[in-house]
């Protein structure tokens, strides 16, 4: 049986049903879930302070579950690099473990990648937002779950998507892959969390930024040579901001077409990824491949042997 462990590490669940009915649902996707015990602590907006969180980490990397699940994102995995044991997360990883999520969960993965060659997490669903909706409020997203479903059988070997235009047919590219959420990335540069990846594949999401603020965080990531030392950029959802009076039409056109000006690095936008509904399942720290043919993108990677069942799956969005 494959089990799968729930768990807070950044902002505290709002609402405790969700991840009653994230924990539910996954039961009956055949997983034998285990809740932690303090996955519904609360100290101010997080799950719980941070040395509780700390254990928690350290608590689930110790008994290597099979699967380790994001509850949800916010904010507080900034608080804990410090202090975290990276080798007993190292040491999970190496017997199995699969740890996924997303939004905060950024700083975490990059700061695996930051310090391990060889180890991946999982850039993938979050139990309440992904698992824990109601049908009334959409349920579970079918792509979502079935991407999840087989990253975590370790049958997921590439994800398609579709590029709005085909300006980059013929783009071949191998590089690891990283990246994440463009704000907690972003909070990462200059320090010993960063990771220092050259002819890499950078994976960028965001949500409630406005495209101003997008652009200068991408500007940021590019007059720091970041964006010039990647072989190539993949850009997800960046939704959920509103048009004011002053932009006068610029939106996040504007602001990929500002970073292209600047760089040579191929920068496509349609990455299936984000604060979204639909998601697939991405490895932070594996080694992938990207190929574009016309409009359609291809990026993928090997599954891990330890997992393989032998057959070849591409997950087309």
């Amino acid at each position: 049986m494959t089990t799968l462990t729930l768990f807070s590490p950044s902002g505290a669940v709002a609402k405790p049903v969700a991840l009653k009915r994230a924990a539910k649902r996954l039961g009956q996707l055949g997983f034998d879930v285990d809740v932690d015990a303090d996955a519904l602590s609360r100290e101010q907006r997080f799950a719980g302070d941070d040395a509780t969180r700390l254990a928690v980490l350290h608590r689930v990397a110790d008994a290597a579950p099979s699967i380790a699940l994001a509850s949800r994102g916010g904010y507080g995995l900034t608080r804990l690099l410090d202090q975290l044991d990276w080798g007993r997360i190292a040491h999970s990883i190496e017997h199995g473990t699969r740890w996924v999520g997303y939004s905060d969960l950024t700083a975490l993965q990059n700061g695996l990648v930051a310090r391990f060659k060889g180890l991946s997490m999982w850039a993938g669903p979050l139990a309440c937002d992904d698992f824990g909706r109601t049908e009334a409020e959409g349920g579970v997203d079918e792509v979502t779950r079935d991407c999840f479903l087989e990253a975590m059988s370790g049958a997921l070997e590439a994800v398609g998507f579709r590029a709005p235009s085909a300006e980059f047919d013929g783009l071949e590219a191998r590089g690891r892959l990283w990246g994440g959420n463009l704000t907690v990335l972003c909070s990462l540069l200059g320090t010993r969390h960063w990771p220092k990846v050259k002819g890499g594949i950078l994976f960028l999401e965001d949500i409630n930024e406005h495209p101003y603020r997008v652009e200068r965080m991408l500007l940021q990531l590019q007059q720091a040579g970041v964006i010039d030392a990647q072989a190539a950029v993949l850009l997800g959802d960046f939704g959920g901001w509103a048009k004011v009076p002053n932009d006068r039409g610029y939106g996040l056109k504007d602001a990929v077409a500002a970073l292209r000006a600047r760089t040579k690095t191929p920068v496509l936008t349609g990455l299936p990824f984000g604060h979204v509904r639909t998601k697939v399942c991405l490895p932070v720290g594996a080694t992938v491949e990207l190929y574009v043919q016309g409009r359609e993108a291809l990026l993928g990677w090997q599954s891990d042997p330890r997992l393989a069942h032998g057959h070849d799956h591409d997950h087309h969005h």
